[in-house]
């Protein structure tokens, strides 16, 4: 059981450190005060692509969850990202989106009950305090519009996969990262058209770019981090989200010759360690025994074991078992 949940965590790993390089594709590539553009172009693209892999509509109740829970991680997320992006320095900005893993900590509790374990609480500040010492205090003058689009970015995202938990059982990762790109991409883009006119000119650097963070930054990433949503605690996802930071700093490093000294390698470890920390799968879950019908099968509705991803064998074992326990006729 352990072993599944660290496949989960390194899963969902792949959507913050997507995430984390969309700080430098953003300043360096994408045309600038284009935000709302910038995340219609984004993620339309990207829900269409995920849309055709899963042929699979809303139905019912979807159809406007998928636009509230669109607006919220697409249209608050992306496009005030790409603000933030072209207003703060990274060092900043990486700071204050690294205060979701406290946000999501208390938003789980309040609204899916899920209560905090310690090491997810000590998980979420210690990696919060490596941003910190990592990144350092930003230099030059502090853009206001830029600390709000942030915080802004921060608040909206984490209410939006709070939600995506809440409403979300029974629907698989793919279906949601598509309904939830395309209706939030829906959301923007009259906004574009209205406030920004036609779509920007877009030279070969710019379409390089966002061909990189509409597949591995939005179509992969929200895909991965939906599927962590599905099978982890959202305290230990949001914990998982720090190394957005890290990616930015490592890429900083590598790509744009940032500095890299004794106070960014302290930080680096604390921020994994939190990380560690965070994931850590508590000693009386580790220890809680396992029948034999138990082991390979998940509970389907209402705690029932289903078998259906057992093998033919073992699926006919537990049918044979149910037969035995309520005999027709």
């Amino acid at each position: 059981m352990e072993d599944t949940k660290w496949r989960w965590v390194l899963i969902t790993a792949i959507a913050p450190i997507a995430w984390g390089s969309t700080y430098l594709v953003t300043r360096q590539l994408l045309p600038a005060d284009a935000p709302l553009w910038g995340g219609v172009i984004r993620c339309l693209p990207a829900g269409l692509l995920v849309l055709i892999l899963v042929r699979r509509l809303p139905r019912g109740s979807w159809w406007w969850r998928s636009f509230v829970l669109g607006a919220l991680t697409v249209g608050g997320l992306n496009v005030l990202v790409y603000v933030v992006a072209q207003r703060l320095p990274t060092s900043l900005a990486a700071t204050l989106m690294s205060t979701s893993a406290a946000f999501m900590i208390v938003l789980s509790w309040l609204l899916l009950r899920q209560r905090p374990r310690v090491a997810a609480v000590l998980g979420a500040l210690v990696g919060i305090a490596g941003v910190v010492v990592m990144l350092g205090p930003s230099s030059g003058p502090v853009d206001p519009w830029g600390v709000v689009a942030s915080i802004g970015a921060m608040a909206s995202s984490t209410l939006g996969f709070v939600l995506t938990v809440k409403w979300g059982k029974g629907v698989s990762p793919l279906p949601m990262t598509a309904w939830q790109l395309l209706a939030g991409s829906l959301v923007v883009l009259p906004f574009a058209l209205i406030v920004e006119g036609a779509p920007p000119a877009l030279d070969a650097p710019a379409v390089a770019g966002f061909a990189f963070v509409i597949v591995f930054a939005t179509a992969v990433a929200y895909a991965a981090w939906f599927a962590g949503l599905r099978r982890l605690p959202a305290s230990v996802v949001g914990v998982v989200g720090l190394l957005n930071p890290v990616t930015g700093v490592v890429l900083g490093v590598a790509i744009a010759a940032e500095t890299f000294g004794p106070g960014q390698l302290a930080g680096l470890l604390l921020v994994l360690v939190g990380v560690v920390m965070g994931s850590m799968v508590p000693r009386r879950q580790r220890a809680a025994p396992r029948t034999a019908s138990q082991a390979g099968d998940e509970p389907g509705p209402r705690g029932l074991v289903t078998g259906e991803h057992l093998p033919c064998s073992g699926r006919r074992h537990v049918a044979a078992g149910a037969a035995r326990r309520h005999p027709i006729g």
